[in-house]
């Protein structure tokens, strides 16, 4: 790794939060993530976006950790809990070549904001071995501006979430302070560096596309969030809107988060979307029953 990438290690501004401890002398802040970055798992994972999953996956790498606490998080054993192991950039590197190799459309880091450093270091050598497809940087969104500088010309496709147009319930249910401003600020930075989503075949080759899950009681504010999209981006933008919450983790015990929404709700903000403008997108089926989570069964391939 760059001499310049691990000193932002040593004094951690990587995300908001900015805890500014010494990550290389295995001091830890907010995320809990050490000197190395630490994966969950990976593999071709059809369950995203059709732009992004294709025909024949997309090549997803979990990172454990996360710089967020969502209450209702579904993949919480690794992104709260820690499950997952360390890896040096070369295994990181291989871990690409290897889901390249296996016939995936693009490489997809998921939460990877903590790890920025690592991953640049690990694709500089995946490159070198012949790396060629596109980088996803699949994201909360609180992310830092200068981070995301440090990410132009590497990433090609930015997969990011709008979560919360409300700050106090963004702190409540995910514990991110100032979010509304810190994740327009990052989205917008990201829509600069790669503009609307440019397809190719069925499959994305580059741009933002801005992920919106829709949360019971309109905790997540979408029809605001949809307004910044519209106004303050492009109507052109490309949006998934998602309806498939369910109640995990700790959300089973909060009342205004423990059922999934309703067809009044996502009625309306189907219905935003529309009286926006905002037409490039997917709107997902609104689920009838309970989903389990959709990594349950998944045979994940683990880094040594």
């Amino acid at each position: 790794m760059q001499k310049e990438l691990k000193q932002l290690l040593e004094n951690c501004t990587l995300c908001p939060h900015q805890c500014r401890v010494n990550r290389l002398q295995g001091k830890r802040g907010f995320c809990r993530a050490g000197a190395l970055a630490s994966v969950y798992g990976y593999h071709l994972h059809q369950g995203e976006e059709p732009p992004i999953s294709g025909c024949s996956g997309s090549g997803t790498i979990f990172f454990s950790r996360c710089n967020s606490r969502c209450v209702y998080c579904q993949n919480y054993t690794f992104s709260q809990l820690g499950q997952g192991k360390e890896c040096s950039l070369e295994k990181l590197a291989q871990a690409m070549l290897s889901l390249q190799a296996q016939g995936a459309h693009n490489i997809n880091l998921v939460s990877p904001t903590h790890f920025v450093p690592q991953i640049i270091g690990a694709l500089e050598l995946a490159k070198a071995e012949g790396l060629n497809i596109p980088l996803v940087y699949n994201t909360m969104a609180y992310d830092a501006v200068p981070t995301l500088k440090l990410l132009e010309n590497l990433v090609d496709i930015y997969l990011a979430d709008m979560r919360y147009a409300d700050d106090k319930l963004a702190l409540e249910y995910s514990s991110l302070p100032n979010f509304t401003q810190v994740n327009q600020a990052a989205i917008k930075e990201m829509y600069r560096q790669v503009g609307n989503l440019k397809i190719t075949n069925g499959l994305a080759q580059r741009g933002l596309l801005v992920r919106l899950l829709v949360l019971p009681n309109r905790i997540s504010g979408t029809k605001k969030l949809m307004q910044f999209l519209a106004k303050e981006l492009s109507v052109e933008v490309s949006f998934s809107l998602m309806s498939q919450y369910y109640p995990t983790y700790l959300a089973k015990d909060m009342p205004l988060l423990a059922r999934q929404i309703n067809q009044p709700e996502w009625k309306e903000v189907v219905a935003a979307a529309s009286d926006l403008g905002l037409e490039n997108g997917w709107i997902q089926d609104q689920p009838t029953e309970f989903e389990r989570n959709k990594f349950l069964g998944v045979n994940f391939n683990q880094v040594e």
